[in-house]
């Protein structure tokens, strides 16, 4: 049961695995540091070195604000939206974006939904939908696993927990399609990638949420949005070539189970299931 058509290259993870292993018995070779092979490992040297890099990563949001920068820049410019424009560093949200309808819609921007980051999001008064995107920009990740978690295990529990309602969710970056992170859409039609700048493109994988928040006792099963209710979604989908058939609708079931809320999370695909959960609590500190 797969949350998202797309899979991770597991040749590419055994090989990162296998580089990975090199680097922690051959690093001491590398640089001009003067220590001995048990000083260097010793020292914190190699370890610090690796937070470093890592956290370089993670904290660097510039490609990632290029690419939608990118995105929404076409999508302007072939009609599929009026106008966008980035949040800034104050605000709680990415981009607020001005649709055709007028309607505004408001863009948090995520990485790969397996982090505690997923669980920080605040849906702005003056949304009219209110979206989360998916940046994961490591070739190894799981795409699936991370998007399973995402919206199960964070998504959910914060919607029903805080009452804050999400239209949906878009697991797109440029490593669709690459060796790291191969892509069933454009597998027998390549013609459908779409090249926007430095980037070739498949259509964005996209996950419909309900329009209401999940209550077990007035709301236990709200029914997802349509594609045409969500407007940004819609947008990117019509403009990216995408196709009814491939997008997921996302159904939340909330309960009562003692003094616990229960949700439970199904993922459809053109009427068929892709992942359930069985019930779960929400537990809050």
């Amino acid at each position: 049961m797969k949350a998202t058509p797309c899979d991770k290259n597991t040749a590419l993870k055994k090989q990162v695995s296998e580089l990975a292993e090199v680097l922690k018995t051959q690093a001491h070779k590398l640089g001009d540091h003067g220590l001995t092979e048990q000083e260097f490992y010793n020292s914190g040297l190699f370890r610090g070195a690796v937070e470093q890099i890592r956290g370089e990563f993670v904290a660097s949001m510039t490609p990632k604000r290029e690419f939608v920068s990118h995105i929404l820049n076409h999508m302007m410019d072939e009609g599929f939206i009026r106008d966008w424009l980035s949040a800034g560093s104050k605000n709680r949200h990415d981009y607020s974006v001005t649709l055709n309808s007028g309607k505004t819609a408001v863009i948090e921007l995520k990485g790969c939904l397996d982090g505690n980051n997923t669980n920080i999001f605040s849906r702005p008064p003056h949304a009219d939908e209110f979206i989360v995107w998916s940046v994961c920009t490591n070739p190894s990740a799981d795409p699936g696993k991370n998007l399973w978690s995402g919206i199960h295990t964070r998504l959910s529990a914060e919607i029903i927990d805080r009452n804050q309602r999400v239209d949906g969710v878009v697991l797109w970056d440029w490593v669709c399609s690459t060796l790291g992170r191969p892509c069933p859409k454009i597998t027998s039609e390549p013609g459908r990638l779409k090249e926007i700048g430095p980037y070739k493109l498949p259509p964005p994988c996209i996950y419909m949420f309900p329009a209401t928040i999940p209550s077990p006792r007035n709301n236990p099963e709200p029914l997802p949005q349509r594609l045409e209710d969500v407007g940004i979604i819609e947008a990117m989908h019509r403009c990216f070539g995408g196709r009814d058939e491939e997008v997921h609708s996302v159904f939340f079931t909330a309960r009562y189970e003692g003094s616990d809320v229960q949700r439970k999370t199904r993922i459809e695909r053109n009427g068929d299931m892709q992942r359930e959960s069985n019930f779960t609590s929400i537990k809050r500190d």
